[in-house]
């Protein structure tokens, strides 16, 4: 199973007035660890528009468990992986760690998408591609 794991320095911006991060900065955290998972398994987002024809992999359900707070200035480390593939739809998961203890779980559900061939105005729901698949989760 492919993991990335990227450290995360707490800026002033991101926490509120008790100097704890705002909630919503760590899935936008999740959302650039999602797509740097991708662009480091080498498939960077020009690949996924040309090679792939995907117009994006848009979040479908998020959600997480918080455990231990990082205030301003804290370093995190975000470890992010794909749980699981389904035709177009896939798990992911960011396990957030302060030091050695687990401080966040992080899930997201997204799906790949591209243009509808029968009518390219519209978005829909395109299959994962094989290599995608060996790359991510091995199978």
């Amino acid at each position: 199973m492919f993991v990335h794991r990227r450290d995360v320095q707490i800026q002033w911006g991101d926490c509120d007035p008790a100097n704890i991060v705002y909630y919503p900065r760590y899935f936008a955290m999740f959302d650039d660890s999602t797509s740097t998972l991708f662009e480091v398994a080498g498939f960077s987002k020009q690949d996924l528009v040309k090679k792939y024809g995907l117009v994006g992999i848009p979040m479908v359900d998020t959600r997480a468990k918080f455990y231990i707070p990082s205030t301003y200035g804290d370093w995190i480390t975000i470890e992010t992986k794909i749980e699981s593939i389904k035709r177009s739809s896939f798990e992911v998961k960011h396990n957030v760690y302060k030091g050695e203890a687990l401080a966040i779980e992080g899930f997201e559900t997204r799906v790949l998408v591209g243009r509808d061939p029968v009518n390219p105005d519209k978005l829909k729901s395109a299959p994962f591609p094989a290599e995608m698949v060996a790359k991510f989760i091995g199978n």
